[in-house]
């Protein structure tokens, strides 16, 4: 009987890993293409049965972990060596690929997080768990690219054989789709100019370089 049980959770495990491969390409083509519409597409999975949840998509926070997993894979395949760790903290986050993924994740997620914290809060609700799924859900569609853009950029400006002008144009190029997007999100939740949405996204981007700020420093110090 446990023999079964291990075998069909196996079959599950398959069948999810495989899948993979071809809901995720096709989840980043459909953000890339139509952000709106896929953040709009997370928050309706939001109020489906968990058994019919993102069944024609990867789930936004599931996205944006494989998409940082390989922006990592790619760096270690292309010998990009780890920035110098000169304090203990550093060097047990830097010598693990792990825990360097894990610390990534927590860094990219704060995105994510303060956007949404800011729509619940901008929309007069309740700060919650409950009323910060959906946005923070949906914002994980929109951190995924730009985590691309991002680490992309950071890879080729640590090759020293390619111009850092090249991997900082792609990075601002991420970060300003970012923006755009953001921007334009926020004029549509709360029916605001998309001025106002640009100064409210560029608001939130800023508070969360600042947390993210907060956390490296201490690494850099201890």
């Amino acid at each position: 009987m446990d023999f079964l049980k291990i075998l069909r959770s196996f079959e599950e495990f398959l069948f999810e890993a495989t899948a993979w491969l071809l809901f995720y390409p096709m989840t980043v083509w459909r953000i890339m293409r139509h952000p709106l519409a896929a953040m709009s597409y997370s928050d309706r999975q939001q109020h489906e049965p968990d058994e019919r949840r993102y069944d024609e998509a990867m789930s936004p926070p599931l996205v944006l972990l494989v998409t940082l997993v390989l922006a990592n894979l790619i760096a270690a395949a292309a010998h990009v060596p780890p920035p110098e760790s000169t304090t203990h903290l550093a060097h047990t986050l830097l010598n693990s690929q792990q825990n360097l993924v894990l610390f990534r994740s927590l860094l990219f997620s704060l995105v994510p997080l303060i956007s949404a914290a800011s729509l619940v809060r901008l929309q007069k609700k309740q700060l919650s768990r409950q009323s910060l799924m959906e946005p923070f859900y949906a914002q994980c569609y929109l951190a995924a690219p730009c985590a691309c853009f991002v680490g992309l950029g950071g890879l080729i400006v640590q090759r020293p054989d390619i111009s850092n002008a090249y991997g900082v144009a792609i990075i601002i190029a991420g970060t300003v789709w970012f923006l755009w997007v953001q921007s334009a999100w926020f004029a549509q939740k709360l029916d605001v100019t998309r001025a106002r949405g640009a100064v409210l996204a560029s608001w939130a981007m800023a508070r969360a370089v600042v947390y993210m700020l907060a956390i490296l420093i201490p690494f850099a110090l201890f």
